[in-house]
């Protein structure tokens, strides 16, 4: 008894801190940071996501109205020039939109701050870029954030089935792990996609969207362990590795490389009589 709660405990452990670091590394979550400008330390926060419904705000909080700043965007992997929007300052802070883009429209952007003959660029000259998402229902999101925790937790904890002597839970455990990863990646997993970007699949062979395709590498995994459960002389030992694999394709950071609008393209569809 006290060992299966430490092994459930272990699992929960390292499964909370794998869905924190990859929240916190993402390419969709805020970008900080803080410079200092005519004595006072800024703190900033980019915002690298937002809804196709409305412009998307960037707010600096300056704490200074001495303090003026202008922000620069253009659409994300194309020829566009700059287009320059002044800042406007209220209260303590300096505040701007940005234009909403359609389903996986990106925008590159960055922030000038200036205060007499000084001026800092946030983040950098090439600064950052923010997608645009369609709006996922709750009852859609929320089945697939659980089941797919809930699938991680399973690889982990089956995965530390290998410490037991006994190998009586092992098939059930990579059963069940299976089909939390099967109706969180496969089967919740496209609805969310297609909510957010209108598209079920962006991974291989159709894209190269991490996410698919990381979900996809730990599936077929798993589906391995599951078919040399009676073969194999130490499933055990495979069942560590597949949850060794699911956690690695877990650490790559959410949204990599994931659905992207081709601007270039969608010029050409309206340019078409």
């Amino acid at each position: 008894m006290e060992k299966t709660v430490l092994f459930w405990t272990l699992a929960f452990l390292i499964t909370a801190a794998s869905a924190i670091y990859q929240r916190l590394t993402g390419p969709t979550h805020q970008l900080s940071g803080k410079v200092e400008m005519h004595g006072q330390v800024i703190k900033y926060s980019l915002l690298r996501s937002h809804e196709i419904t409305e412009n998307a705000p960037v707010r600096i909080k300056t704490g200074d109205p001495l303090i003026a700043g202008t922000v620069e965007w253009r659409r994300h992997n194309t020829d566009d020039s700059w287009t320059k929007v002044e800042m406007i300052s209220r209260n303590d802070s300096l505040l701007a939109e940005l234009p909403k883009q359609p389903m996986a429209g990106k925008l590159s952007y960055r922030v000038t701050l200036r205060y007499a003959e000084t001026s800092i660029v946030l983040p950098s000259e090439d600064g950052t870029v923010i997608r645009f998402k369609g709006d996922v229902p709750l009852y859609v999101l929320i089945p697939h954030i659980f089941a797919m925790f809930g699938a991680m937790l399973l690889s982990t904890r089956t995965g530390i089935e290998f410490f037991r002597k006994e190998k009586k839970n092992l098939a059930r455990f990579v059963y069940v792990t299976i089909g939390f990863l099967f109706v969180g990646g496969f089967i919740l997993g496209p609805l969310v996609q297609k909510h957010a970007f209108d598209a079920y699949w962006t991974g291989w062979p159709f894209g190269h969207d991490l996410t698919d395709n990381k979900t996809a590498a730990a599936l077929v995994a798993w589906i391995i362990v599951a078919a040399g459960l009676k073969k194999a002389a130490n499933p055990q030992k495979w069942a560590l590795i597949a949850a060794i694999v699911t956690m690695a394709v877990y650490l790559i950071p959410h949204s990599v490389l994931g659905s992207e609008l081709d601007y270039k393209k969608a010029d050409k569809q309206v340019q078409q009589p």
